[in-house]
């Protein structure tokens, strides 16, 4: 029972690990990159500055692929931790992840295109003007799949705030507060979707929402990992599992 305790500790340290490095990705590059790439309603000076900042530019994309990868094995890991907890909910949790994954993929290979249409290696053949237009479109549309993404950044975080709040191992209110940040994306893409003028206000109000629940798990999973004298009430209940199942089968 020991070693499986340690193992139990070992895989949430390591999920904490790579969950902190996945935030830093993200916040690299909506924090960081896009503020210096991006100019609202200019998709000249936009043009300009993705050409003369390419490198950072690309650096984004490539730390939110390494992200994605982050993103699939981090839930596995939590998979691991939770699935004693409730194996369905367990399931849902990397289900709407691995949902997720292709709309991210998809909006970086926009993002791509754009540069490419910029540099005059795709539909060279067109006015500048032409070019800029298509490149707007691109970078339009890869706007939308990040709206779109946001819904499953949000749903996803309902059944593991679910599984948190009904594990022993992990402080209950931790799962309250991912329940909170999940509803915030969730809010924040429907709003979007929906009443899309509204958008900006209804921001100004969820985005603090985006870290009350990640940021204090992320840490938890890293510094604590879990509760060494509660995780062994989960430990003796998934060993005397096999056990029950085995003594129904022999009645039968």
């Amino acid at each position: 029972m020991k070693d499986k305790i340690v193992g139990l500790k070992k895989t949430a340290r390591l999920a904490g690990l790579l969950y902190l490095l996945l935030a830093l990705f993200a916040i690299y590059g909506y924090f960081i990159v896009s503020p210096k790439i991006m100019v609202s309603n200019d998709i000249t000076a936009t043009g300009n500055k993705m050409l003369f900042n390419e490198l950072l530019f690309r650096s984004s994309i490539f730390t939110d692929v390494i992200a994605n990868i982050l993103f699939v094995v981090v839930v596995l890991l939590l998979y691991r931790l939770f699935r004693q907890i409730n194996e369905v909910q367990a399931k849902l949790m990397v289900g709407l992840v691995m949902a997720a994954i292709p709309i991210a993929i998809f909006g970086s290979a926009l993002k791509l295109t754009a540069l490419s249409i910029f540099k005059g290696e795709i539909f060279d053949s067109f006015s500048t003007q032409q070019m800029h237009q298509l490149a707007s479109i691109f970078l339009k549309v890869g706007n939308f799949s990040s709206q779109i993404i946001t819904m499953f950044w949000g749903l996803w975080l309902l059944p593991l705030g679910l599984l948190v709040y009904r594990s022993v191992f992990i402080p209950r209110i931790l799962g309250i507060l991912l329940i909170i940040n999940g509803a915030g994306y969730i809010i924040s893409s429907s709003t979007f979707i929906l009443f899309p003028s509204y958008l900006a206000t209804v921001s100004k109000f969820v985005f603090p929402t985006y870290f009350i629940g990640e940021i204090p798990m992320i840490f938890w999973l890293l510094i604590v990992g879990v509760r060494d004298h509660l995780s062994i009430t989960v430990v003796a209940e998934t060993e005397t599992k096999p056990t029950s199942r085995k003594l129904t089968e022999t009645v039968q």
